[in-house]
């Protein structure tokens, strides 16, 4: 038993754990209930796209002197705008147009990187650094994430509709394609609320898998919401006690945890699991 408190006591002794473990719950939070919409939607690619494309605006950002929330933002944006254009005006499908925008303002970021002289840490950037965050991270984040948040939850109903079937929600009246800008704006900001903590590499498990997870275990899209945050938040704490305990990288320590939950749900699901599809199969 003692093993056990001092596993959860033992980190919160130190200010930086204490700090990591908040920005841990927000940025849980906020992924986990945006990943349910982009895995009905399926845009699950626009996350990874989105948070590789802030690279460049990162770089950009420091060498100016503004915010690096300012640079990774408007990085986001314009692939998200760009991929719009490219597919409304070319015969490439979504996912193609994706892969080929943000491959190439990685590229681009990644060059700009080894040009310009900067302070950032280009793992740090990658893979984030949740044990270095400062109080004015955690404001940062605490302020974007909560925003995004009510934004979220404030209109979700309508934002199930579009995910999960645009022609109908355009057909009830919905103004679809402020939805659909709309949804990758607070994707955007979601991914810059979340740099701090796992970086732009790690941020596209974050925005998966809670999603993805809580699909496999309910039918109902507001179970979906409560089991993703749970299970993000849940496993976001615990990756940050681990990584403190085992010298770890935070970050891929709280991504193993949602893979592992994942595999566990892909097995034992209810809803679509390895075990129920094989009882539910008819015999040979």
């Amino acid at each position: 038993m003692s093993a056990i408190v001092n596993f959860f006591a033992a980190p919160l002794a130190y200010e930086f754990m204490q700090r990591a473990l908040i920005i841990a719950v927000l940025v849980g939070a906020v992924c986990a209930v945006l990943s349910c919409y982009l895995v009905l939607k399926g845009w699950s690619l626009m996350g990874d796209a989105i948070s590789h494309a802030v690279l460049p605006g990162l770089v950009l950002s420091t060498a100016l002197g503004l915010p690096l929330a300012v640079g990774a933002f408007a990085g986001g944006l314009a692939c998200a705008l760009a991929t719009g254009y490219l597919k409304e005006n070319s015969r490439v499908k979504e996912d193609t147009v994706m892969g080929i925008v943000f491959s190439g303002m990685f590229g681009f970021g990644l060059v700009l990187f080894t040009k310009i002289d900067t302070d950032q840490h280009l793992l740090h950037v990658l893979f984030g650094n949740m044990l270095g965050v400062t109080n004015a991270d955690l404001a940062e984040t605490a302020i974007i994430a909560g925003a995004v948040l009510l934004v979220v939850l404030a209109k979700r109903r309508d934002l199930l509709a579009f995910s999960f079937d645009p022609q109908h929600a355009q057909a009830i009246g919905l103004p679809v394609r402020v939805m659909h800008y709309g949804l990758l704006i607070m994707l955007s900001l979601t991914i810059v609320a979340s740099l701090k903590a796992v970086g732009v590499i790690l941020v596209v498990a974050m925005l998966v898998a809670p999603g993805a997870i809580a699909y496999l275990l309910t039918n109902s899209f507001d179970r979906m919401l409560v089991i993703a945050v749970a299970v993000a938040v849940a496993s976001s704490v615990l990756g940050t006690l681990v990584s403190f305990h085992i010298d770890g990288a935070t970050g891929p320590c709280i991504v193993l945890i949602q893979m592992a939950i994942f595999c566990l749900a892909f097995v034992f699901g209810p809803h679509g699991g390895l075990l129920r599809r094989a009882s539910d199969s008819p015999a040979s």
